[in-house]
């Protein structure tokens, strides 16, 4: 391969540029479609992929060379327009389509853009797949593959996929349970949650308050969101609300803020659910999946319940991943992807806010009482920029710097560095009894690096 199209999480980058221009969007549909057409599948039909989408400008570029690659190889094509990832997982697993594609850069700014492509079951594809659609983009003749005359496919939109997703996130929240007297501040990011989100929870009988609900195609994201939770903290406390629910631009995450205006993270809600379904027998394994971003304190949290936290590799695939091969339901990260793997089949902001809200009503406790069942230990985490990518290893005084900050922190703590797979980022994260000194040493390694690789 000369270059890379997939990462930690689909293909993402810049629009307009390498990889998500259109001539390499219509190469990677029409090496879909050629996957599909290969694969076994319902006998004389044609194949169909469902296509939702963020409301980024560069989306609607996107989507048409998408659906054109896809149309030339023989592929049908719906088109759901806004629609937050989780929900074109589960249209693709309820209507019955060969594969499902979200065009999304989740929480990256506006002029990003990228694809993540789920299969027939609802779940992301795994590596090979994308790694065969690379090889076809790569080194296959396409031209020698193309539909013709009436085998060409065809593109539509579909009008009703808001309304299934609607109905299928409420299904998360019990029957016998409503939102009613719960005043909630709702941030939709202005992102592809827009629309449903906010149906979600008024329809559940929530007195709802709603921003970050205008997309103009550049705003998504923007000072809004699970990245900015802070203005959810401001909100929260105008409007004296008892939950702010914040989403990211294509839904798959969230961080809420308790009725005291303190930010609750993909960790504490993990505990909360975790020690709830724990007392009512339904935690398979007692067991959680967690990433090796998630602060320490979950551990210790989830030890007095008697709950057992598996370690994955960053990334809510692999944690996905680690669930199915070993029959856990509950799993996540402290950015806010959180999966309830008997309802969804990736992270889902509305389905987990809605869990936590469960939660509250039928243990009639505010959210502000349900964090304290966890408490974080001092972590210091620092993005820092990079322009390019090696192996930290190679890096002459690399290993020598880790080894003396490894020696401050006594075995009292953790570090934990990784390139971000998403973004031109490396993560530096140090947990520590100190946050003065652990906030130094990550600063410490952060600029080393930055100079690095520079």
């Amino acid at each position: 391969m000369a270059r890379k199209l997939f990462g930690t999480d689909g293909i993402r980058g810049p629009a307009n540029k390498f990889p998500v221009t259109p001539e390499v969007v219509l190469k990677v549909g029409q090496a879909l479609g050629l996957l599909l057409r290969q694969m076994p599948g319902r006998s004389g039909q044609k194949r169909m992929v469902l296509i939702g989408k963020d409301t980024r400008l560069s989306g609607y570029m996107v989507e048409q060379a998408l659906a054109s690659g896809l149309n030339s190889m023989g592929v049908h094509v719906q088109l759901t327009g806004p629609l937050p990832t989780p929900g074109v997982g589960f249209l693709a697993r309820n209507m019955r389509v060969d594969a499902g594609v979200i065009i999304s850069a989740s929480h990256n700014p506006y002029n990003d853009n990228g694809i993540k492509i789920f299969g027939a079951d609802g779940f992301k594809i795994p590596d090979s797949m994308e790694r065969e659609i690379e090889r076809i983009v790569d080194e296959v003749d396409i031209t020698q593959h193309l539909a013709t005359g009436d085998a060409i496919g065809r593109t539509r939109r579909i009008d009703d996929a808001a309304g299934r997703y609607i109905v299928y996130a409420k299904g998360a929240f019990p029957l016998n349970l409503s939102l009613e007297n719960l005043r909630i501040v709702l941030d939709c990011a202005n992102g592809a949650a827009y629309k449903v989100a906010p149906a979600v929870f008024s329809e559940l009988g929530a007195d709802l308050i709603v921003v970050g609900d205008k997309p103009d195609g550049m705003n998504i994201n923007d000072k809004a969101g699970a990245l900015h939770p802070e203005r959810l903290v401001e909100s929260v406390s105008r409007y004296r609300a008892d939950v702010g629910i914040s989403l990211d631009g294509d839904g798959d995450r969230v961080i809420m803020v308790d009725n005291k205006g303190e930010i609750v993270n993909g960790d504490h809600i993990l505990a909360i659910c975790a020690i709830h379904l724990a007392k009512r027998k339904m935690l398979p394994q007692n067991t959680i999946v967690a990433t090796q971003m998630s602060n320490v304190g979950l551990d210790i949290a989830m030890k007095k319940h008697g709950i057992y936290v598996v370690r994955t590799d960053v990334g809510d695939k692999n944690v996905v991943e680690n669930m199915r091969q070993n029959g856990y339901s509950l799993g996540g990260e402290q950015s806010g992807h959180i999966i309830h793997l008997d309802h969804s089949t990736t992270g889902d902001g509305c389905v987990a806010a809605l869990n936590v809200l469960a939660v509250m009503k039928s243990e009639n406790k505010k959210l502000s009482e349900l964090k304290n069942t966890m408490e974080d230990v001092p972590q210091v985490l620092i993005n820092t920029r990079v322009s390019k990518r090696k192996d930290l290893i190679t890096i002459p005084g690399y290993q020598k710097l880790i080894e003396a900050v490894e020696g401050r922190l006594k075995g009292d703590g953790r570090l934990f560095v990784r390139f971000s797979g998403t973004e031109p980022v490396i993560r530096v994260l140090v947990e520590g009894r100190d946050r003065n000194e652990i906030g130094k040493m990550a600063e410490e390694i952060a600029k080393f690096l930055q100079s690095e690789l520079a």
